[in-house]
């Protein structure tokens, strides 16, 4: 399984600085495992590590330079892309190759620029600014005395999720911050609010270990929360439609009590661990989670050898 999985990592031409701390992070720690390979012909998945614009030259450098991108037309290479527009703009060949073909690991939330397609893709949990699993531990046994809380950013100006604000605000049952996530709070709910789209997704999985049920209010279909392989998200979350106003948000989470909340509580403090980050990975941790949705994906490309061959 796991064990003899391989993955060969392109060289960059000059020195790799990604724009984020997560990137950065997933790129060092899958140089230092036992993941990575020199060998090109022991390889399962290839990984393209780049931060530029340019990415006609780079692909085009690939499979000029070795035998491994034409023989699946980049099917079995994976890639990072948070935040930026570059696999969007270009109607290169080799651009459109890597869009349509290869695993895009993305930032999660995913971008508006970001071309995410569920069954290939995945999404990168963000590394938290703080020592998520120190806080976890010593605020997860707190007394949730609170129904829920809000961490609103001010992203969402129109009417609507105006509205959704000001009445959660003057609610005694919640608590809303307009300052960063407090994890102290938080730990004071049985729920925390995720207004999708306009409020700050990143500390779902703190959410999570902290005993606070994620509540994600949104519209429409999400497609791109992280580890959809390995985690029930119906089990441990609540996806709420905003439609029905703040009365109806409140009246479903009055109504998940008992050994269901508790249940729900409980599935979602043992999921955290997928979204911990660690400088030296440890088992089940998010980039252990994230390797294990790429080893499921060589299933896909081991069919298109095949079917080359």
């Amino acid at each position: 399984m796991l064990n003899t999985f391989k993955i060969f990592i392109y060289q960059p031409n000059t020195a790799l600085a990604y724009n984020s701390n997560t990137q950065s992070l997933f790129y060092a720690s899958l140089q230092n495992s036992p993941f990575a390979t020199i060998n090109g012909e022991q390889a399962h998945l290839f990984f393209i590590p780049f931060s530029t614009s340019d990415l006609s030259r780079i692909i085009r450098d690939i499979r000029k330079k070795f035998p491994y991108w034409n023989r699946t037309l980049g099917a079995d290479h994976f890639y990072l892309s948070c935040g930026d527009n570059t696999t969007t703009t270009d109607s290169d060949r080799n651009v459109l190759e890597l869009r349509k073909n290869s695993i895009q690991i993305s930032c999660f939330p995913t971008s508006s620029y970001t071309k995410f397609i569920p069954h290939k893709d995945i999404t990168l949990p963000p590394l938290p600014t703080t020592a998520a699993d120190t806080i976890i531990n010593q605020l997860s046994n707190v007394n949730q005395s609170y129904l829920g809380y809000f961490r609103y950013d001010g992203e969402g100006k129109d009417g609507s999720h105006s509205v959704l604000v000001n009445q959660l605000a003057v609610d005694p049952d919640f608590l809303v911050d307009f300052e960063p996530f407090d994890e102290i709070r938080a730990s004071r709910s049985k729920f925390c609010l995720f207004e999708y789209g306009f409020s700050d997704m990143s500390r779902i999985g703190v959410a999570l270990g902290l005993g606070c049920v994620p509540v994600v209010i949104s519209d429409r279909l999400i497609k791109d929360l992280p580890f959809v392989d390995v985690v029930r998200w119906q089990e441990i979350a609540m996806f709420v439609r905003f439609g029905g106003g703040v009365d109806e948000v409140k009246h479903m989470l009055v109504r998940t009590s008992g050994e269901i909340y508790t249940r729900m509580r409980g599935m979602g403090m043992k999921a955290s661990k997928h979204f911990l980050w660690h400088v030296s990975p440890q088992p089940f941790d998010c980039f252990n989670t994230l390797i294990y949705q790429l080893w499921l994906r060589r299933h896909t490309i081991r069919y298109a050898l095949r079917t080359m061959e």
